[in-house]
């Protein structure tokens, strides 16, 4: 799964990357990578995120990858290839 977002509040911006640091890695300021993440830990995140963020200025985008779809990911610029392996939050 990779999960994007905009969100212009700072305080509600730093609630939902404190959440994804727990379940992904973070790629880019606003786009996390989450190799492991289950289908019910999804399901919790977005209804929290549905709480927290404006609707009428906010975004959040999911988009689930396969195994296989994470392999072929290209980039320019630093950074490094997709973890494919399960997350272990610290």
């Amino acid at each position: 799964m990779v999960i994007c977002f905009d969100i212009s509040d700072d305080r509600i911006r730093y609630r939902v990357v404190k959440a994804l640091k727990g379940v992904g890695y973070r790629v880019q300021k606003s786009v996390f990578e989450c190799p492991s993440l289950t289908e019910r830990q999804f399901l919790k995140l977005q209804e929290r995120f549905e709480a927290l963020i404006d609707h009428e200025q906010d975004s959040v985008r999911y988009y689930l990858l396969c195994k296989n779809c994470l392999k072929a990911v290209e980039w320019t610029g630093p950074g490094e290839k997709p973890h494919t392996e399960k997350f272990r939050a610290v």
